[in-house]
């Protein structure tokens, strides 16, 4: 620390004490000698103190794992929308494969002495990922908010759709049309909200006197490929309605069922998750349960403009709740000729 004042205070030609005070935010020193020690702070790599970290450009990382997936591009323009309302700008970072990584985000969004970071979907909602980055933001006490179900040990505040409740709603619409063969397409084994849905599908299972077979549930990964390929495995086996846990590998599981001659919905019933863009506009309209993007989108940058002002912020979960849109893609079950 003496050291740091004192290179700081060479640099820009006033005394340690006069750094000092600006550091801690005290009065006593002129807006020019102040921004000079920052900008002298910034020039030397040091750390901006936390209370000082947002002056430079009130920026915000806004961190995305794709945008191939409407659902994300729907986050960012609500939650970019509502930084603005609140005089933040976004920074929008996403990845791509084989390109720059979410630790990679992290270390750039640290440089540029970021008021906060909104994580919207990512490594946290993987069990078995690197999650050293977001360490590094919570020593370096950088305002975190988190848009989708979080592994436990992170600590940060977190707004998620209620992954049991959707799992439901779909598990009873499928069951209400008469199917008994209900199958699920989910995440990696390692994917919390994946897990949280599989827990609701053994639930509920067991709530109509059955249970869910192990060759029931699929992975995949999050697109319409991974969808496709995990479908196609169920409709092999029987599987008459599909939950998938989202829309565009709901739309793979529609082109699965149609690859192998059948018909949506008369031969296999398809249900969604997110109702992203576009969703109402498939053949057929895509049944699936909505996330409540705009309400979810505001609370997150309620929670982190909370925090960059100084308040305390508990380390819990906001869970909002998800609602069934029932269209096209599903049906009656088909009865025995």
């Amino acid at each position: 620390m003496t050291r740091r004042l004192a290179q700081v205070a060479k640099k820009v030609g006033v005394s340690e004490a006069t750094v000092s005070r600006v550091l801690n935010n005290k009065p006593g020193v002129s807006e020019a000698t102040r921004q000079s020690v920052l900008t002298a702070l910034d020039v030397l790599g040091y750390e901006r103190p936390t209370q000082l970290r947002g002056e430079r450009a009130r920026l915000v990382g806004l961190v995305l794992p794709e945008l191939q997936n409407p659902i994300f591009p729907a986050f960012a323009e609500v939650i970019g929308g509502a930084l603005a309302q609140q005089g933040l700008t976004p920074v929008l970072c996403t990845q791509t494969k084989g390109g720059v990584s979410e630790a990679d985000y992290v270390e750039l969004l640290l440089q540029q002495q970021v008021s906060g970071v909104v994580f919207a979907g990512g490594l946290f909602a993987q069990a078995d990922a690197e999650h050293g980055h977001y360490q590094r933001l919570a020593e370096r006490k950088v305002p975190v908010v988190l848009v989708n179900a979080s592994i436990d040990r992170l600590g940060f505040p977190c707004v998620a759709c209620d992954d049991a409740v959707a799992v439901e709603q779909a598990w009873r619409h499928l069951a209400s049309l008469g199917h008994e063969r209900i199958g699920l397409v989910l995440g990696p084994e390692d994917h919390v909200p994946s897990g949280r849905k599989l827990a609701a599908a053994r639930a509920a299972a067991r709530t109509a006197g059955g249970a869910l077979p192990d060759d029931a549930v699929e992975r995949a990964m999050f697109s319409l490929e991974g969808g496709h390929a995990a479908a196609a495995r169920l409709v092999d086996r029987g599987i008459t309605g599909i939950i998938c846990a989202s829309d565009p590998l709901a739309l793979g599981a529609v082109r699965a069922a149609r690859r192998a001659g059948l018909s949506v919905p008369r031969d296999v019933s398809v249900v969604g998750y997110d109702d992203s863009a576009f969703m109402n506009c498939t053949e057929p309209p895509l049944t699936t349960v909505r996330q409540p993007i705009e309400a979810m989108g505001r609370a997150a940058v309620e929670l982190l403009v909370a925090q960059i002002q100084g308040g305390t912020v508990p380390p819990g979960e906001l869970l909002f709740e998800p609602e069934l849109v029932v269209r096209g893609s599903t049906a009656q079950v088909p009865t025995a000729s």
